[in-house]
């Protein structure tokens, strides 16, 4: 299997399987003199961590990270910092229930990458998935906490805006509650609705899809390149590497088909230190492939979770057809630990198109 890396000269690889021993990631280009502890990458795996509420999945994995190579002591400071060399990670895997997928070993679940794997490869590692499980996210979000070090005047945030029908109510758009539930919801009232419902699709042993959103503050304008090196090309393809995600969309997205022309323009003007200022970002900060210096705005669709307990057509490995009911543990809305991961990933583009801006313009 290929295609495992991701980015250009911030480029990540990741390995490892859903009930392997471990997961990995190696990191290349990070530039030197970084400080960078493991403490810091750890703060934001824990927000992706499994188990953390009766809405996720009961899988209890403490996710601690390991920095295998890559940093060393400042030779002045003592401070630990990146030597501009691959930065290998570790997570161990600790809590596998690999029984639990005894009964799917030769049946195909409906909505998951079993049939089309056995079709490429002609082999799949049935426990949890192996590589196709989002368990490989978390190598992306410990990756994305070292992207978040090099473009530290970028600040990469996300939110659940929608679950399964339910969107927000974007008038109560407050970040500080983003982290002040389990949903990680910009808005209060709808939190409180979202765990009623989510904890009847729970009761029920179904799933339900959701939308994310990610936003980066601090974008300087020029980042990116045409014609096949734009920036909302790479962030496209960054979220739709993610797990269940079906939908990506950049500023208005697909509501831009429904506006006119002078809707839709975001007119400039200069503002009072005599820079370029937008009326409004219809466009998600990218125009032409290039970072207007606006906040960038990507949206992405994650699809409900294909495991359920309501048995589903389908068939074997041999062509017989059966009924398939997935046992097992479960996020019942996988989009809730999916917005720590959109931003690492936002992160990695950011940080990758940071140090190609340097190399093909210069500066710092």
């Amino acid at each position: 299997m290929s295609h495992n890396s991701f980015g250009h000269l911030f480029r990540i690889t990741t390995w490892g399987e859903s009930h392997g021993p471990a997961i990995g990631c190696v990191v290349d280009g990070c530039p030197s003199l970084i400080g960078l502890t493991k403490e810091e990458i750890q703060k934001d795996l824990d927000r992706r961590r499994p188990g953390q509420s009766r809405f996720t999945t009961q899988r209890q994995e403490a996710d601690q990270v390991e920095i295998l190579s890559g940093v060393f002591a400042h030779p002045q400071t003592g401070e630990q910092v990146t030597t501009g060399t691959s930065i290998g990670l570790l997570i161990q895997n600790t809590d596998q229930r690999s029984k639990d997928y005894g009964g799917i070993a030769e049946r195909y679940r409906p909505g998951h990458a079993d049939f089309t794997y056995d079709a490429k490869y002609g082999i799949r590692d049935y426990r949890g998935g192996g590589r196709s499980s989002a368990r490989e996210t978390a190598m992306r979000v410990a990756a994305g906490a070292i992207a978040r070090k090099v473009i530290p005047h970028i600040t990469v945030r996300a939110a659940l805006v929608q679950m399964g029908p339910h969107k927000i109510n974007r008038a109560n758009w407050d970040w500080e509650e983003v982290n002040n539930n389990p949903f990680f919801c910009p808005d209060k009232e709808a939190a409180a609705e979202w765990a009623t419902y989510l904890g009847g699709v729970r009761k029920s042993g179904s799933s339900i899809g959701a939308v994310v959103e990610v936003v980066a503050s601090g974008v300087p304008a020029g980042l990116g390149a045409p014609i096949y090196a734009k920036l909302d090309q790479d962030i496209a393809s960054a979220m739709m590497s993610i797990n269940a995600v079906k939908g990506v969309e950049i500023g208005d997205g697909f509501a831009t088909a429904a506006l006119s022309g002078e809707e839709n323009a975001d007119e400039i003007r200069i503002g009072p230190d005599g820079q370029a200022v937008f009326s409004t970002n219809h466009a998600g900060g990218i125009l032409g492939g290039i970072s207007s210096g606006q906040d960038v705005v990507v949206r992405f669709a994650i699809k409900p979770t294909s495991s359920i307990l309501t048995p589903k057509k389908s068939i074997t490995r041999s062509g017989e057809e059966v009924d398939v009911m997935t046992k097992g543990r479960h996020d019942p809305c996988v989009g809730i630990r999916a917005v720590p991961v959109g931003e690492a990933m936002l992160a990695l583009v950011l940080a990758d198109h940071t140090l190609l801006h340097r190399a093909q313009m210069g500066g710092q």
